[in-house]
Order: structure tokens, then C-alpha cells, then sequence
């Protein structure tokens, strides 16, 4: 073999191993090829709840941007617990992702033996929406205004009750914050759930409760309950003529359900932000905006930066919620 010819081998045995490394450093995904099998994502809820409802409307639309299949897993339990340390012990190749809700921002001050850590466990993928809770009480209590409660709080601390969905729910949570804010007593009553709460509400064996519009407004609509305030520093377009907490004096009484999309940490960036744009492109089509609009739902698009400083925030507040009245899981 001549000179020349040596070097020639020499030098292509030096590119194919070049190549080779240069293939294995790239991260998962960032090659172009992602997504190239199907996506999961992790519904931490019972199906048809609003988490469900939100996860397949919003994935049905990211699928057709993406090209992608993307398949709704429900993995409900342990006040979402269950369905959170399942993805935060996936690979972090983009291929599994939880749809997330105050729980992720609660459970951290809630438990204290979580098999996984909510600030340190996922990467944000991005915000879907939120929608505000509202304060509602029977039609023949006789408090007309958010106003009205509070001073009949203050003047009578063992008088008022306000039931929940159970200890640690985002209406009790918010129930709460709203006593915090406006300086006054109410007893918590927790259930096992929202549906029977609202069934002694209806019954006037409690005296308000903080909850998604949603789950009561048939009962507003049929004039059964009435409510008095939303806790969000805008009005709700599901509830006409309702005014907002600051409206009523209590502007730091803002208390919503919320959505997003994130991944386990250390998901490749190029991965991510394909994904948050195919959320970015479902939130912004128009079949989405009507159907989340039914829903009472606010549509935040944002970047995953936003959406990971939105939950920090989120962790930050009701953390202190927690922390100062001293709330355990039930």
C-alpha cells in the first residue's frame, strides 16, 4: 500500500469515528427526527374531569402539528401523586408528558414523603389556561355581595362554614387565602369530593364556597345559588355582571384551576421547544378557543420560561397558604 494511500485509509477511519461521535453527543430528539413513535401523556385525573377534557382537546391538535400519535393516559390517585412520580421516573426523551394543576405547585407543602421533588422533577413544555374560582352561596343567604360575608365573618367568628372537595383542594386552598386577605373566620367543612359539598350548599348547611364556575353553573343559571365574587383581577366571562375580588376590596383574593404541559427534567431544549410551539399552534385554533371558552377557561400561551416562572410563583403562594394555617393531606 503506497504513502498516499495510507494517509487516504487514515484519514477516513478519522471521519467515520468523528462521525460517530459527533452522532452520540447529540442529545435525544435533536437530530430533526423527533417525533418518530408515539407521544404519551399522563393524565394524573379519573377521565372527564376538566384535566382530562383540557389534555385531549389541547394533544388531538398538537398530534396534527407534530404528526404525531399522541396518546391520553389516566392515571388518577394519591391526590395526582401517582401519575406525577410515574413521569418524573421516565427518560427525559420528550416521548412522556404530564398535564399539570395546582396540585404541582401544592403537593411539595401538602406530603411530606413524596418519592419525587415538584420543583426539581419536570421541565416545563408550557401553559394551556386557566379559569378563576368563584365564591357562591345559597339564593336565600342573605349576603348579596362578597362584602356582605366578610363583615358578617368578622362581626360573627364561629358563624360562618365553607365546604370543599376535601383538605388541600384548590377550594380550600383559595377558601383559605380569601379569610387571609379580607380578615375574617369561617370553619372549613372538607368532603370527599365536590358533589356533595355543593349538595349541603344547596341544602344551606354551609354557608359559601369557593369553586370552579363550572361545577355549579347550572345551579347559578337556575337561580338556586348565587355568586358573589370571582377571585381573578379580571371579570369571567361565564359569569356576566359578577365582580371581581378586588372589585369587592380583596385584590390579593385571586384563587384559579390551572394547566400546562411539562416533561421529566432534562428534557434537549430542541425537543421542548417543538413541543411548546405545537401547544402554542393548538392554543391559538379557533375550534380550541370556542370549546375552552365553554369551559370558562383563560388561554395563556406562553414559553416554557413563562410557564416554569408562573409555577415557582404558584409554589411560592400557596406554599405559604399551607405553611400558615398549617393544612395536611388528607
Amino acid at each position: 500500500m503506497s504513502y498516499c494511500t495510507q494517509a487516504l485509509v487514515r484519514m477516513a477511519r478519522i471521519l467515520t469515528v468523528g462521525a460517530g461521535l459527533a452522532l452520540t453527543a447529540l442529545p435525544a430528539g435533536a437530530a430533526g427526527t423527533y417525533p418518530d413513535k408515539p407521544i404519551h401523556v399522563i393524565v394524573p385525573y379519573a377521565p372527564g374531569g376538566a384535566v382530562d377534557i383540557v389534555t385531549r382537546l389541547v394533544t388531538q391538535k398538537m398530534a396534527q402539528t407534530l404528526d404525531a400519535n399522541i396518546i391520553v393516559e389516566n392515571k388518577p390517585g394519591a391526590a395526582t401523586n401517582i401519575g406525577m412520580d410515574y413521569v418524573a421516573r421516565q427518560p427525559a426523551d420528550g416521548y412522556t408528558l404530564l398535564t399539570v394543576s395546582p396540585s404541582l405547585a401544592c403537593n411539595g407543602a401538602l406530603f411530606s414523603n413524596l418519592t419525587y421533588d415538584p420543583a426539581k422533577a419536570f421541565a416545563p413544555v408550557g401553559s394551556i389556561g386557566y379559569a378563576p374560582l368563584v365564591i357562591v352561596v345559597p339564593a336565600s343567604a342573605p349576603y348579596k355581595t362578597l362584602k356582605d360575608l366578610i363583615a358578617d365573618g368578622r362581626a360573627h367568628p364561629e358563624k360562618l362554614t365553607f365546604g370543599t372537595a376535601g383538605n388541600g383542594s384548590s377550594g380550600h386552598l383559595a377558601g383559605e387565602l380569601l379569610k387571609t386577605e379580607a380578615h375574617f373566620q369561617a370553619t372549613h367543612i372538607p368532603y370527599k369530593g365536590g358533589a356533595p359539598a355543593i349538595t349541603d350548599l344547596l341544602g344551606e348547611r354551609l354557608s359559601f364556597m369557593p369553586i370552579n364556575p363550572l361545577e355549579v353553573i347550572a345551579h347559578l343559571k337556575t337561580g338556586k345559588l348565587r355568586a358573589l365574587a370571582v377571585l381573578d383581577n379580571k371579570p369571567a366571562a361565564l359569569l356576566p355582571g359578577v365582580p371581581t375580588a378586588g372589585e369587592e376590596g380583596v385584590p390579593g383574593a385571586l384563587a384559579s384551576v390551572w394547566w400546562g404541559l411539562v416533561g421529566p427534567a432534562g428534557m434537549p431544549k430542541p425537543v421542548v421547544d417543538k413541543l411548546n410551539s405545537a401547544l402554542r399552534s393548538a392554543l391559538a385554533d379557533p375550534g380550541v378557543k370556542a370549546r375552552m371558552a365553554d369551559l370558562g377557561a383563560t388561554l395563556t400561551p406562553g414559553s416554557p420560561a413563562d410557564f416554569g416562572s408562573f409555577i415557582a410563583a404558584e409554589t411560592a403562594k400557596w406554599t405559604k397558604v399551607i405553611k400558615t394555617v398549617g393544612i395536611k393531606a388528607e
